[in-house]
């Protein structure tokens, strides 16, 4: 796409197409493998502790597995209480990946592993097309929770994401965001002055199977793919609906619909005219596009790519024809792309071996910047647990199948972030995160009760590059009653 990439020089010669980025490639698996392993040891490691619990010297034991497999040390609470009722494994399993999820996550903060703050290329590019901001609505599915670092390769700190069950985003909370945007334009010249021609631009990302597309698919839609798309596709119209009944100013807003095979992560982009019209029965297919350019230089690919475009717009008799701006983003997504179709041929065997859902935890509240792996989480953003409810519902009976039915507790890690010149704004972040997990706990009374869901509660303030803050968790004892 041309901000910030890597080189691509040999590429063709290691058997990749000539637009993959094999630098950038290399980069973020050496990152997914050492996360999802870190969350992935814990089980066969506490298997190893657990056949260690009738020793004598036990605590000193597992501590000294826990230090040398993990690098922290277990609850000693825990581990001292074993005696009494056996060791509970469902607390010791629950408590590992929170402070899993602890270090990975000051880990990105401080670190920036996935060099996502450094977006400024993108942000200069991303105007050049004629757009000041990117608003990104993934499907909550962890399968998609990769979407922006790895399936677009954008930098994380300049896209706007938020997920939401079968990527069905609120469109209230948009509209806010986009005055929020527009107010900063007109008062701050942020991205850019309110008297340039610029949009916001709104993009939904569904999903699908290539390899068990009737099971596979999008829960939220009954895993079809065609409602999936429709039902993105009546969001994003909503939405610019509402920004014109409210404001006049409809030219300020474009529309995009792109769909994922989350097996392959190769995308489908339904290619809009310039009034936002697509035909959800066409699209320009990333996977095709990779064969077609694959024998061509880089500069003969984009130049291919941007053909293959245009030629996928509607027709005349839709509406106006799609503009310069929008065939140079979709260009440049396509070609990321590219990298990472040769990232899941290169690591995955061209597709994933965990097909379905395989989360290690939910993430429910506000922020979850880190979380850029697929996979790894499932998303449940809520201000309050009824306004959620549909999303975390779904999320549990993922976990159910997951973790309950092996016996192991369902990991909720309840977040909320704020904004730190906002006097009194921590406060009523903690103040929200002890409101959800107390409605979690009402929510699912059973699989609290039976050790079966564990929350930690965490904020951050986003105005600063600083880590999460630990303020609870289900396993102090002290916190239990407000779980």
């Amino acid at each position: 796409m041309g901000f910030g990439a890597g080189s691509r020089d040999s590429s063709a010669e290691r058997g990749l197409h000539p637009l993959t980025d094999a630098q950038a490639n290399a980069r973020l698996h050496d990152y997914e493998s050492s996360v999802k392993h870190a969350f992935d040891h814990l089980v066969p490691v506490l298997k190893r502790i657990a056949s260690e619990r009738c020793e004598p010297d036990f605590v000193t034991r597992a501590q000294s597995i826990a230090r040398a497999e993990f690098g922290f040390d277990l609850p000693t609470q825990i581990l001292e209480d074993s005696w009494i009722n056996g060791l509970d494994m469902r607390r010791l399993f629950a408590a590992c990946v929170f402070e899993t999820y602890h270090r990975v996550s000051d880990a990105f903060f401080t670190a920036d592993p996935l060099g996502g703050r450094d977006g400024e290329a993108f942000e200069q590019f991303l105007l050049d097309c004629g757009f000041h901001l990117m608003d990104v609505t993934p499907c909550a599915d962890g399968r998609l929770a990769h979407a922006i670092s790895y399936v677009l390769r954008l930098p994380y700190g300049r896209v706007r994401r938020k997920s939401y069950a079968g990527s069905l985003f609120d469109i209230e909370n948009t509209v806010e965001k986009w005055v929020e945007t527009e107010l900063s334009r007109f008062r701050e010249g942020r991205p850019n002055s309110a008297d340039e021609p610029t949009r916001y631009l709104k993009v939904v990302m569904y999903h699908g199977s290539s390899v068990d597309p009737a099971h596979q698919g999008c829960a939220a839609h009954g895993s079809d793919d065609a409602a999936a798309a429709s039902a993105g596709l009546e969001r994003l119209k909503a939405f610019r609906q509402a920004i014109e009944n409210s404001f006049c100013c409809g030219a300020s807003v474009d529309l995009l619909l792109v769909g994922l095979d989350t097996d392959t992560d190769a995308i489908r982009v339904h290619v809009p005219d310039a009034e936002g019209y697509c035909d959800l029965a066409h699209w320009l297919d990333a996977a095709k596009v990779y064969e077609i350019t694959r024998g061509l230089s880089p500069e003969q690919a984009r130049v291919r790519i941007a053909e293959l475009v245009r030629a996928h717009a509607p027709g005349k008799a839709a509406g106006e024809a799609l503009s310069d701006g929008m065939v140079r983003l979709i260009t440049g997504l396509i070609e990321n792309n590219l990298s990472q179709i040769d990232y899941v041929r290169q690591y995955h065997a061209g597709g994933y071996a965990d097909i379905g859902h395989a989360e290690r935890f939910i993430g429910a509240g506000i922020g979850f910047e880190e979380i850029q792996l697929r996979n790894l989480t499932y998303f449940a953003y809520l201000s309050t647990v009824e306004e959620g409810a549909a999303d975390l519902d779904v999320g549990i009976k993922i976990f159910t199948g997951l973790n309950v039915n092996r016996g192991l507790p369902v990991p909720v890690i309840v977040r909320h972030d704020y904004h730190g010149g906002v006097p009194g704004a921590r406060e009523r972040a903690i103040a929200h995160c002890e409101r959800i997990a107390a409605a979690l706990k009402a929510r699912y009374p059973q699989l609290c009760a039976e050790g079966m869901l564990h929350c930690l509660r965490a904020v951050r303030d986003c105005d600063q590059a600083a880590p999460i803050e630990i303020v609870g968790s289900s396993l102090q004892p002290a916190a239990a009653a407000a779980h």
